[in-house]
Formats: C-alpha cells, sequence, structure tokens
C-alpha cells in the first residue's frame, strides 16, 4: 500500500489538513493523521529526486511500521512503547523537524534553496547523522531545483497561493513538532540512538 500512496500527486493541502486533524483538545498527537501528514510529505521528498531518498526512504520505512503499531494505540503514546515503535517516531520527529525548517525558508522567499535546505538540515538532522550522510547531504542540496520549481511542486495553484499555505501549514507542523517535542522530554526520550 505505501508505494501506492507514494505515487499519487503530493498535494501541500493535504499535508495541511492532516496536520490541523493531528492534535486533540488534550494536546495528544493522534497517529492516524500524523501518518498521513507524512505519506505526503513522502511525496514531496520523492518529488525532489534523488537528493532526498536518503531521507524519504528512511520515513517510508519508519511510517510502515509505526502503521503496524497504530492498531495498537491510537495517538503517538511514548510511555506504552517504550521500543522500536518510540525510536521510529523519534526519527520521523527529527526529521519534520528539517522539513519545517526548511519550508518556512521557503516561505520567506529566499530565492537560494541549497542555503535554506542546508542551514535547516544543520539546524535539525545533521547532528543526528554520520559525517558521511552530512557530507552526501550537503553536496545534494546543491542540485536542488530552484524556490519557483518547488512552489510548483506544492501543487496548489500559483506561487503565491503556495507561500500562503505554507503560511498556514507551517503552524500545524510547529505544532505537532513541539507537542512531541515535550513528551520525548518528559519521557528522557530524546537521546535514544
Amino acid at each position: 500500500a505505501m508505494a501506492a500512496a507514494a505515487a499519487g500527486p503530493f498535494s501541500l493541502r493535504e499535508v495541511l489538513d492532516a496536520f490541523r486533524r493531528c492534535v486533540t483538545e488534550q494536546r495528544e498527537v493522534l497517529l492516524e493523521p500524523y501518518l498521513s501528514g507524512w505519506r505526503g510529505l513522502i511525496r514531496f521528498l520523492q518529488r525532489l529526486g534523488a537528493v532526498f531518498s536518503f531521507i524519504s526512504k528512511d520515513a517510508v520505512a519508519k511510517v510502515a511500521l509505526l502503521e503496524g503499531h497504530q492498531q495498537q494505540h491510537g495517538f503517538v503514546s511514548l510511555q506504552a512503547r517504550p521500543d522500536s515503535g518510540c525510536r521510529t517516531v523519534l526519527r520521523l520527529h527529527r526529521a519534520l523537524r528539517w522539513l519545517q525548517l526548511f519550508l518556512e525558508g521557503l516561505r520567506s522567499g529566499d530565492p537560494r534553496t541549497s542555503v535554506l535546505c542546508t542551514d535547516a538540515y544543520n539546524a535539525s538532522l545533521a547532528q543526528h547523522h554520520p559525517w558521511v550522510v552530512r557530507k552526501a547531504a550537503t553536496v545534494a542540496f546543491c542540485a536542488l531545483p530552484s524556490r519557483d520549481a518547488f512552489l510548483e511542486i506544492m501543487n496548489v495553484g500559483a506561487p503565491e497561493e503556495a507561500v500562503a499555505m505554507l503560511g498556514e501549514a507551517i503552524p500545524y507542523i510547529g505544532d505537532v513538532y513541539s507537542i512531541t517535542q515535550e513528551l520525548f522530554a518528559q519521557n528522557k526520550l530524546l537521546d535514544l540512538p
């Protein structure tokens, strides 16, 4: 099912809707929309080509793993799963931060996508990756398409519509990120290998 899901067209709107549905009034992160948001983000990553395959492959595997856990828990419950489920969410969680920062950069209007992406990566995922991966990533970012191309990939109409929707989506992604971050911190799980 994963491959079929990944093959569909990416739309930023889907990601926005999924992350909007993610957070309950009790400030719990629901797993189903979280995974659905990630499936959208994976489609986005795959549109960017080989550059991001090391992140999207990892994300695809993690989302599939969590779909297996989903039957047991309806939300991202960390206490209940101190094992691989937790580690899996943590991996996606770190990648989400990178995407959030990158999307913020795209929205800000800086045309140098490789710089935006590298800055976002250095502020998030880089610290969790071995040097070889960091080096490869930074080189790969140089080959990124232009900002306009990215806004087109968002698949929501004209560039200004894409920018407006980024403005709407980023706070939701940020919210999901910070709730999950807090959960991990409370449970002293942020440093899981």
